[in-house]
């Protein structure tokens, strides 16, 4: 019989009776409590957070359906299920949380979804060093909070910490809200292990850097699962810092406040958090949060670190301020962004979950000598067709992202040709303006049939490398444009 709600829906396929054979086989391999081919388990595995995702289900159709999902508990059981699934041509998706929202774990030819979850444990921290090795299935916040117990922080603070793991970090290449101070997850990485399609365990070196040919573990970082399952890894850390400082300025207009940060980080200052709210992002976002009273082009800064160093940023990010015009508003609101900086991401469901609504989050980057020129084309080319915020985070020397927000009413079309349109919309602009589609959220399903524009001939070069690790196509399959 149907399980309890699932009956209640009206899906675009039946769900496939599982192999009774691979299911037992599976079995074998970590036991009854490690695979399930449950309704529900199925139906829930079905999708990430990707708002296209969403808006199917709000529809009541579940496109694509997993056959199993594992649970392994060691690399061993992730090595034997890729042997297994790679003699059988068996589809296999890494799971980490499911919070991505590229659609990037969307089972779309059914098979195994992987789930590293149960691989949790942190396996040793290396005070000398200041570096952890841990199994990549652990829970960002869980992993943040055991390493604080210990004196340390990792420094990589998603939106998305409460419900990611490091392994889908990694998977993904994200970026965290603190990244202008401590880096992306990129910069973090010491060490990978790794179970590659045909179950072969490979695992690089620990050292601070080689020069030993190619890196391997920038191979897999940002692959999204297409060419390897990332089981282990060594990051560095930092200690915990001895002091934070809150800074807010409210600027005239978008270049104003964008020259003040450059010269401050091309300077050798780098805040923890540098975020920029153009007039719309500040009046819907902070007002969101419960921040009064707020308006303009708003420039948000935590500093955090050692006292004398945290003091020293401060004094010299007022100076570069103050040299064009700004008003100092203190410490207030970069202090309640800081205690309510996860909660916005909470808040899409309330609009999603009504009929015609859309939103999603669109994050590009660029150069310097570029950035006013991609805000103001994606801006220019969304705007007739849905309200768009932005805000500008992840600050380099040379260049920062672009964080869009959208969010519309279907009127004329379906919720899914609506949405479409805001995706092409806003990809054909970044790509016009000489962008990058994806700063810190990947590409997955969603962004895919834009890889071969942003890479050109690379993307050849790509998919020769999948052939070669991953001969008969089962990890992933269908992301990433290949």
């Amino acid at each position: 019989p149907a399980e309890r709600g699932v009956h209640e829906m009206t899906l675009t396929a039946n769900f496939p009776v599982p192999d009774e054979a691979i299911h037992r086989d599976l079995v074998s391999i970590v036991g009854e409590g490690g695979v399930s081919a449950r309704r529900l388990d199925r139906l829930a595995y079905a999708r990430d957070l990707w708002p296209g995702s969403i808006l199917w289900m709000r529809g009541g159709k579940v496109p694509y359906l997993p056959s199993f999902i594992v649970w392994p508990e060691e690399t061993e059981a992730v090595s034997q299920i890729l042997t297994y699934a790679n003699a059988h041509h068996l589809p296999v998706v890494p799971f980490g949380a499911g919070s991505g929202v590229c659609g990037g774990t969307l089972p779309l030819h059914g098979g195994i979804i992987l789930d590293l979850k149960r691989m949790n444990r942190i396996v040793a921290i290396d005070r000398n060093s200041m570096t952890v090795t841990a199994q990549c299935g652990i829970m960002g916040e869980c992993f943040e909070e055991d390493l604080n117990v210990a004196g340390f922080t990792l420094g990589h603070f998603p939106s998305s910490i409460y419900c990611s793991t490091l392994g889908g970090w990694l998977a993904a290449r994200s970026a965290g809200q603190l990244s202008t101070k401590y880096g992306k997850i990129e910069d973090m990485v010491i060490a990978l292990e790794a179970v590659l399609a045909d179950g072969t365990v490979i695992e690089t070196r620990k050292t601070p850097r080689s020069a030993t040919g190619p890196d391997w573990k920038h191979l897999l970082v940002g692959s999204e699962g297409t060419l390897g399952v990332i089981t282990t890894a060594t990051m560095r850390l930092h200690p915990l810092p001895q002091a934070r400082i809150f800074q807010a300025y409210r600027f005239p207009d978008v270049p104003t406040a964008l020259e003040a940060i450059r010269a401050t980080v091309q300077y050798g200052v780098l805040p923890a958090v540098v975020r920029l709210y153009d007039e719309v992002d500040t009046a819907l976002t902070m007002t969101a949060l419960g921040a009064e009273d707020l308006s303009g082009n708003l420039l948000i800064l935590v500093f955090e670190g050692g006292r004398e160093i945290v003091a020293l940023e401060h004094e010299l990010t007022a100076r570069f301020c103050a040299e064009r015009p700004c008003e100092d508003l203190g410490a207030g609101p970069a202090r309640h962004w800081w205690e309510h900086r996860y909660d916005i991401s909470y808040r899409q469901s309330e609009i999603l979950s009504n009929e015609g609504m859309v939103l999603d989050t669109i994050e590009v980057a660029t150069v310097w000598s570029n950035l006013v020129n991609l805000y103001d084309t994606v801006r220019k080319a969304l705007s007739p067709i849905v309200t768009t915020l932005a805000h500008f985070s992840h600050i380099y020397p040379e260049g920062a992202s672009i964080y869009f927000s959208v969010i519309g009413h279907a009127e004329e079309t379906t919720d899914e040709a609506y949405y479409r349109k805001i995706w092409e919309t806003a990809m054909a602009a970044c790509l016009e303006a000489g962008g990058t589609i994806s700063h810190h959220h990947g590409i997955g399903y969603s962004k895919a049939p834009w890889m071969a524009q942003e890479h050109g001939t690379l993307m050849g070069v790509y998919r020769r490398v999948k052939d070669a690790l991953d001969p008969n196509g089962i990890l992933n399959p269908g992301k990433m444009g290949l």
